[in-house]
C-alpha cells in the first residue's frame, strides 16, 4: 500500500483538514503501517489494531494536547503516537534508545500521563479534571480504558470519586467483546443518538428547570420524571451501574464505525459532567490471524513478516531502521519452567491452587489452567485482591501459589504486609520478570522486589540460578509454614530436567560454586553463571575468584558470611538484578560491617534511577552487569585495594 496521508500527519491539527473519505483512508494506512512495522521489529499489536478508528476520532474531535487524552496501560496507543508527530521515529519503538512502547511524558506533550500498568487512567484523568476546576480553565479531559482494566479496583474507586465530584470527565470504555455487553443493534444505536443529542439534553434540562418553579407537587413530579428516565434506560441501556455512580452513560456503539464514533463524540464533548461512552471494538481488527487469536497477537516478536494481512500483504520493512537483537538461550524460560512445576506440584499435592491477576499466558499457567481448571483462579487486574484472596485460602489449609509479575506485585504491598505477613500465612509469591524485563521498560522492570520484600517481617525471599533449582526452592517453600517470595527473571532457565526430583534445601544455605582465595563473588539468580564465566577468565590471569550461589536472599547464609571474615578475604563483590538501594548487597555489607569486616566490598545492581527499555543484553551491558562489566568491577576492586595498601 502506498501511504498517502499518514506520513504527512505531523500533529492532530492535520487531521482536521481531512474530509470523511480521507479519514477512512488514513485509518486503513494506520492499520497497514502498524502491522508492517510491529511484525518486523516486535511489539504490542492486537490492542492498537482494535482502537485505530477510536484514536483517529478522538484526535479529530478534541483539541489535543490542550484537551487531555489519558490512555490506560499505553500499549493500545501506538496509533496515538503515529498521529502525534512520531511517524518518523515509530520504527524505533521498544528498541534501545528509541520510542517507548507505552506512554511517556518526557517523550511527547501528547502523552499527558505515563502509563504501563492498568486501571490508572480514570484516577489520573479525574486529577486533571479537578485541576481544571481549581484553575478555572476550559480544557476537556478524556480517559480511554479497556474492559480488562475495568476489573481493577482502582478504576471503580476513581469512578466513585468522579461521580461524587461531578466534574467534566469523559471515560471511553473500550470494550473488546466483554461477555456482559450486548450486540450493537439498531434500537441501542438510535437510543444513544437520542440521549446524546444536544437538543434532547437541552429540552431535558429545561423540563427539569420548569418543575422547580411549580408551586405544588414539585417533588412528586421531579421524582416521577427521574424514575421514568431511569426505567427507560434500564430497559435499553446496559450501563445503569455507571448511571447510579453519577455518570451519564452512552452506548454501546461500534468502535470501528468511524463516522458513528465522531458523531457521538461531537455530541457529548461539551457535557460538563462525568460521562461514560461504551465503545465496542475487536482486538486485532483488520489482521485476520490477530482477530482469530488476539491473545497470541497481543504482543509479537520480531520476525520480519506477518502471517496475516491488513488491507493486503503485511510483509515489509520498517524504513530500514530495525536493529536485530540476538535471541536468548534456547532452553526453556523460567516462565515455562514455572508452568511445568505448577502442574507437577498439583499432581503431588491436592491442597495447592494457583492464582494470577490477568496474566495466565505471561506467567506460564496456560497448561495448568487446562489441566486443573477447578484449582486455577484468574482474579482480573486486581493484584491486591489476589493477595488477600490467597490469604483467605491459606487460613483454611489451602496452599496458594500466587503468580504475579514483580512489577505488578508492587501494587499489592499493603496486602502482602497486612493480610499475609502479619498473620504469618503460608502463601508463595512467584514473581516473574524480576530484574530486567527488556523492551517493556521502566514500568515493567522488576527492579524493586528484593528491596520491598526484604524489609517485611516474616517474609522469606528465594532466587533460583536455574530451572532445576527453581524446583528445589518451590518445594522448599511448600515445606515452610510461612510466606515466601521466589523471584526469577525473563530469560532462559539455563538448565531444567522435566523428570527431575526435588531436593528440600536448608533455608538460608548458600552454595559455593567455585572455590577461590583472592576475592568472593556473591551472586543472586542466573547472575551466578555470569560470575562463573568471569571467574574462569580471570583464573587465566592468576586471579582466584570464589563464586557463591546466594539462592536465599532472606534469610542469608550468615554462617558462610562469617567465614569471609575468618579467612581474611579482603575483597567481596555482590551481584543482583535489582536496585542496589535496600537490596541484597546492602544486606551483605551491613552484616559484614557489623561483624568487624575490614576488607573492600563493591555492590553491583540496578542504579538509583529508572532503567529505560531495550533488549536484556543491551541493558545488562549498559549497567555493567554482563561478563565484561563484572570483569571490570572485579579489576577495580583489586586496584582500590592496592591504593589502600
Amino acid at each position: 500500500m502506498q501511504l498517502k496521508y499518514l506520513p504527512k500527519i505531523q500533529s492532530p491539527k492535520d487531521l482536521k483538514t481531512l474530509d470523511t473519505k480521507a479519514l477512512h483512508s488514513l485509518c486503513e494506512e494506520l492499520r497497514y503501517y502498524t502491522v508492517n512495522t510491529i511484525t518486523e521489529i516486535g511489539g504490542h499489536l492486537a490492542p492498537t489494531l482494535g482502537v485505530i478508528e477510536l484514536t483517529t476520532a478522538l484526535h479529530y474531535v478534541y483539541n489535543t494536547p490542550e484537551d487531555k487524552l489519558v490512555w490506560d496501560v499505553g500499549h493500545q496507543a501506538y496509533a496515538h503516537k503515529l498521529l502525534t508527530g512520531r511517524f518518523e521515529d515509530f520504527p524505533s519503538i521498544r528498541q534501545f534508545g528509541g520510542l517507548s512502547g507505552f506512554l511517556k511524558r518526557s517523550e511527547s506533550d501528547y502523552d499527558v500521563f505515563g502509563a504501563g500498568h492498568a486501571s490508572t487512567a480514570i484516577s489520573a484523568a479525574l486529577g486533571m479534571s479537578e485541576a481544571r476546576f481549581q484553575k478555572k480553565q476550559k480544557y476537556k479531559v478524556i480517559s480511554v480504558i479497556g474492559d480488562g482494566a475495568m476489573t481493577g479496583g482502582l478504576a471503580f474507586e476513581a469512578i466513585n470519586n468522579a461521580g461524587h465530584l461531578g466534574r467534566q470527565i469523559t471515560v471511553i470504555l473500550n470494550d473488546n467483546e466483554m461477555s456482559i455487553s450486548p450486540n450493537v443493534g439498531a434500537i441501542s444505536k438510535y437510543f444513544t443518538r437520542l440521549i446524546s443529542n444536544p437538543t434532547y439534553n437541552k429540552l431535558k434540562k429545561e423540563a427539569w428547570d420548569i418543575t422547580k418553579k411549580l408551586p405544588l407537587a414539585r417533588g412528586k413530579i421531579q421524582s416521577f420524571l427521574s424514575r421514568l428516565d431511569k426505567s427507560i434506560k434500564n430497559i435499553i441501556v446496559p450501563g445503569m451501574l455507571f448511571e447510579e455512580m453519577g455518570f451519564r452513560y452512552f452506548g454501546p456503539i461500534d468502535g470501528h464505525d468511524l463516522d458513528e464514533v465522531i458523531k457521538t463524540l461531537e455530541m457529548i464533548k461539551d457535557l460538563d459532567q462525568p460521562v461514560l461512552l461504551h465503545v465496542l471494538t475487536k482486538k486485532g481488527k483488520g489482521m485476520s490471524v490477530a482477530e482469530d487469536d488476539p491473545i497470541k497477537y497481543h504482543g509479537v516478536k520480531a520476525t520480519g513478516s506477518a502471517n496475516g494481512s491488513a488491507n493486503g500483504s503485511a510483509n515489509g520493512s520498517a524504513n530500514g531502521k530495525v536493529v536485530k537483537q540476538k535471541e536468548e538461550l534456547s532452553s526453556l524460560s523460567f516462565q515455562d519452567v514455572f508452568g511445568h512445576l505448577a502442574c507437577e506440584i498439583a499432581e503431588n499435592r491436592k491442597d495447592t491452587v494457583c492464582i494470577t491477576a490477568a496474566m495466565r499466558e505471561g506467567t506460564g499457567l496456560v497448561p495448568y489452567e487446562k489441566k486443573f481448571a477447578g484449582r486455577y483462579y484468574d482474579v482480573g487486574i486486581a493484584e491486591g485482591h489476589a493477595v488477600t484472596f490467597s490469604a483467605g485460602l491459606a487460613t483454611q489449609g489451602i496452599r496458594p501459589i500466587v503468580a504475579i509479575y514483580s512489577t505488578f506485585l508492587q501494587r499489592a504491598f499493603d496486602h502482602i504486609v497486612h493480610d499475609v505477613c502479619v498473620q504469618g500465612l503460608p502463601v508463595i509469591f512467584c514473581m516473574d520478570r524480576s530484574g530486567i524485563a527488556g523492551e517493556d521498560g521502566p514500568t515493567h522492570h522488576g527492579a524493586l522486589d528484593i528491596s520491598y520484600l526484604r524489609c517485611i517481617q516474616g517474609m522469606m525471599l528465594f532466587a533460583p540460578k536455574n530451572g532445576d533449582e527453581f524446583r528445589d526452592l518451590l518445594y522448599t517453600a511448600l515445606n515452610h509454614n510461612g510466606p515466601v517470595g521466589i523471584r526469577y527473571p525473563k530469560c532462559s532457565s539455563v538448565k531444567f530436567d522435566k523428570d527431575g526430583q526435588a531436593k528440600l534445601l536448608p533455608i538460608g544455605s548458600w552454595e559455593v560454586e567455585k572455590k577461590g582465595v583472592d576475592l568472593v563473588v556473591l551472586a543472586v539468580g542466573p547472575m551466578v553463571y555470569t560470575a562463573l564465566k568471569v571467574a574462569s577468565d580471570l583464573e587465566q590471569k592468576g586471579i582466584s575468584v570464589e563464586v557463591v550461589n546466594c539462592r536465599f536472599i532472606k534469610p542469608m547464609d550468615y554462617k558462610y558470611l562469617k567465614t569471609i571474615i575468618s579467612r581474611a578475604i579482603t575483597k567481596v563483590l555482590t551481584i543482583e538484578e535489582g536496585v542496589i538501594e535496600g537490596g541484597f548487597g546492602e544486606g551483605v555489607s551491613s552484616f559484614l560491617l557489623e561483624n568487624g569486616y575490614r576488607g573492600k566490598l563493591k555492590r553491583c545492581g540496578l542504579p538509583d534511577s529508572y532503567v529505560q527499555h531495550g533488549s536484556r543484553a543491551q541493558i545488562l551491558n549498559q549497567l555493567s552487569l554482563d561478563e565484561s562489566g563484572v570483569n571490570n568491577k572485579i579489576l577495580e576492586l583489586f586496584d582500590e585495594v592496592k591504593e589502600l595498601q
